[in-house]
């Protein structure tokens, strides 16, 4: 049974008029950056002295977010094959590896015709939250329903949006995958209204388990806690909750991985198999973790040519 959270805000149907009003002027002369929720009503937060950070370096990394975000990053409309692909940046539920799993991903995107919007979701370590564990599907479910909401805005065809999630980005990337029907939130506005179940899905050496001994310690506790409960358990082993209704999956991951072991793949691609599910799954020899693009591995780098070759069908 579907775990529910309530949360009591008011219907806001403004917002997300303002919203279609203000970006028809920046379709596609910028990028655009999209709040997630109105800013009075941004489920589960608390007050708190706590402040988002940025660090500069290599990887640019996001800790304590605030205030959720999306950022749209659009082909040129001759481009455009009207696909589009939700991004979640991993870092084990405690930083957003924002440039390296995020933008670098949806510019990448763009050079195939297709439409990377990277989330910058809200992590369970924040103490401005309550409900912590529940936090970032509701972040993720929101943003899959605010880009369907504005797809023709946006030049995106509705029912080929999917997801792409890295690491812990991948656990929450295949969260939504496998709980897009539950809910953990009380509709804001008129997007509200909508499915955010991913067209296809693609998970990047991803976080799956909790309960298999393959689980990956920092996420589980980052986002669980010190002594979650076995429902708790549960409920985040996605590999678990695979239904027949969970989108068709592709699945990348090196075989030496020892942060997040590949059997964490294999435990969902199983899944996805037993339900009848379409999925694909490409183990590579070496790359350890945290691979991203994989520039200077030729072979590893074919990954992406791999998904841009996948999603054709979709």
């Amino acid at each position: 049974m579907a775990r529910q959270i309530k949360t009591g805000q008011k219907v806001k149907t403004i917002y997300i008029s303002f919203i279609a009003f203000f970006l028809g002027y920046y379709v596609y002369s910028q990028d655009t950056i999209l709040p997630l929720w109105p800013a009075d009503a941004v489920p589960n937060r608390i007050e708190s002295h706590e402040e988002e950070t940025l660090e500069k370096g290599a990887i640019q990394r996001i800790s304590y977010v605030q205030y959720p975000q999306i950022e749209v990053y659009l082909p040129s409309e001759a481009n455009s094959t009207g696909r589009a692909m939700l991004i979640f940046p991993g870092g084990g539920y405690q930083i957003l590896a924002y440039d390296w799993e995020g933008s670098d991903i949806a510019k990448f995107l763009n050079s195939k015709g297709i439409a990377g919007i990277v989330v910058k979701y809200r992590l369970p370590i924040s103490k401005s939250l309550k409900n912590n564990q529940f936090v970032p599907l509701q972040d993720a479910q929101r943003a899959m329903r605010l880009v369907r909401y504005m797809a023709k805005t946006w030049n995106i065809d509705d029912k080929k949006i999917g997801i792409i999630g890295f690491s812990a980005g991948g656990h929450l990337a295949s969260t939504l995958g496998t709980h897009f029907d539950d809910e953990v939130y009380k509709d804001v506005d008129g997007a509200d209204l909508l499915s955010s179940r991913p067209d296809f899905m693609a998970l990047v050496y991803p976080v799956i388990s909790f309960s298999a001994s393959s689980a990956h310690s920092g996420s589980k506790k980052a986002l669980l806690g010190d002594e979650p409960d076995s429902e708790s358990i549960t409920y985040f082993s996605n590999e678990l909750q695979v239904t027949e209704n969970t989108p068709p999956t592709i699945l990348f991951h090196a075989a030496d991985d020892k942060t997040v072991p590949p059997e964490n793949s294999l435990l969902f691609f199983q899944a996805l198999n037993q339900k009848g599910v379409p999925a694909e799954l490409h183990i590579y020899p070496e790359g350890g973790h945290g691979f991203s693009l994989a520039t200077k591995n030729r072979s590893l780098s074919r990954w992406t040519q791999h998904l841009h070759e996948w999603m054709l069908q979709f």
